[in-house]
């Protein structure tokens, strides 16, 4: 499944905004199906807070191995997820946002309070403990109903594309079935 890109939204259209569909979404993320984990952001408090809505399909790519007969959403894409929502609330304030990519760089405290299965509806509720012009440290919440499901504290950063891509590039090339170092 091919997708095209979508124009950036600029800062005007984002002014006053209090929630984004998933266009708009995908106009500030770079991530796309079936890695692009949120679905709605229902409310956006500008360097503060947001919340979104992930469906949670019976169709996701990942149930079909973790687990079969008992399929659970995997706990590093429920945290995934969560900074998916965080970076959509911080790359809605960077100018240039189409050339640059919004990176882990740190999950702590992470906890897991419940499976998410098949048919629930994920919110995710990430709020800002500290904010710099390019780094962000927020507390992540995931909920299933008023259950809590999962939590973490997500640090990340925002880098230029072209170094990111410049460090993937360097960082290792294939020879074979090998891996080899620059």
């Amino acid at each position: 499944m091919t997708q095209t890109a979508r124009p950036a939204l600029d800062e005007k259209a984002l002014e006053g905004k209090t929630s984004l569909d998933i266009g708009e979404i995908q106009r500030i993320l770079p991530h796309r199906y079936p890695f692009l984990l949120i679905d709605r952001v229902v409310e956006i408090t500008r360097k503060q807070r947001i919340v979104a809505i992930k469906n949670v399909s019976a169709n996701e790519p990942f149930f079909a191995g973790h687990f079969p007969g008992f399929p659970i959403m995997p706990g590093v894409l429920i945290v995934e997820a969560m900074a998916q929502a965080g970076g959509a609330l911080l790359l809605t304030e960077v100018e240039d946002r189409e050339n640059k990519f919004m990176v882990f760089t740190g999950i702590e405290r992470a906890r897991f309070r419940r499976p998410v299965v098949p048919g629930d509806q994920l919110r995710l509720e990430v709020e800002v403990l500290a904010w710099r012009q390019t780094a962000v440290r927020m507390q992540g919440k995931a909920y299933v109903g008023e259950k809590t499901a999962a939590e973490a504290v997500i640090t990340c950063q925002v880098v230029p594309r072209s170094r990111a891509e410049r460090s993937q590039a360097n960082e290792t090339k294939t020879d074979g079935n090998k891996l080899v170092a620059e």
